[in-house]
């Protein structure tokens, strides 16, 4: 639980989802300022005006406390896009992913891309979101979803196949130093992707 002075000088305490929302604002915003090489713990519990205590009994380490201000600011696996075409339902979906990073500056994406090919604990924990319900399992139900419609031949569903479109979009960003964007997308999807996906 954590305590706030109002300018009145009286104590408030905010608790439960308050309190999360508030921790992980100020983990975005301390991404946007230092990136996640310089955040500390003590960082975030200054700007969100809690303490420490409060942001470990919730999460054990830097990289949780990072993964989770990242995964609040995804797009909702649980619902995936269903346009009734599976073209549009990935652009739809990979766009809402590359999106949530237009808060921060390219050069915080860029240092925790590369963090997370350097920095055990964060690899470890990214791992295990994509292993978890999240965006590979997402690809996969709007692909099954597509091969149910004749879209896409099933048998191409291999899980390496449906993570396909994450892995050159983090080869893309990782290359060119940006974003990428709509055109990006698109030829990923029309000269990769989906050949692959409808070859016999």
């Amino acid at each position: 639980m954590a305590t706030d002075t109002t300018e009145g000088g009286k104590a408030s305490r905010r608790r439960g989802d308050e309190l999360e929302r508030a921790i992980l604002d100020a983990v975005w915003a301390e991404l946007a300022e230092h990136g996640y090489d310089t955040l500390t713990m003590d960082g975030v519990a200054l700007r969100a005006r809690t303490s420490k205590p409060v942001l470990y009994r919730r999460w054990s380490n830097r990289a949780e406390l990072v993964m989770a201000a990242l995964d609040r600011n995804a797009p909702d696996y649980q619902e995936p896009p269903d346009t009734g075409e599976l073209r549009s339902d990935l652009e739809t979906f990979l766009g809402r992913l590359l999106h949530r990073f237009d808060d921060l500056p390219l050069a915080t994406v860029h240092g925790l891309m590369v963090d997370m090919l350097r920095v055990p604990e964060l690899r470890a924990r990214f791992r295990a979101g994509m292993l978890a319900f999240g965006p590979v399992d997402t690809l996969e139900a709007m692909m099954r979803r597509a091969a149910d419609r004749g879209e896409v031949n099933p048998a191409r569903l291999t899980r390496r196949a449906v993570s396909l479109p994450l892995s050159l979009l983090r080869d893309a960003f990782l290359v060119s130093g940006e974003v990428p964007g709509e055109a990006v997308i698109a030829e990923i999807l029309d000269e990769v992707v989906l050949p692959l996906l409808k070859a016999p």
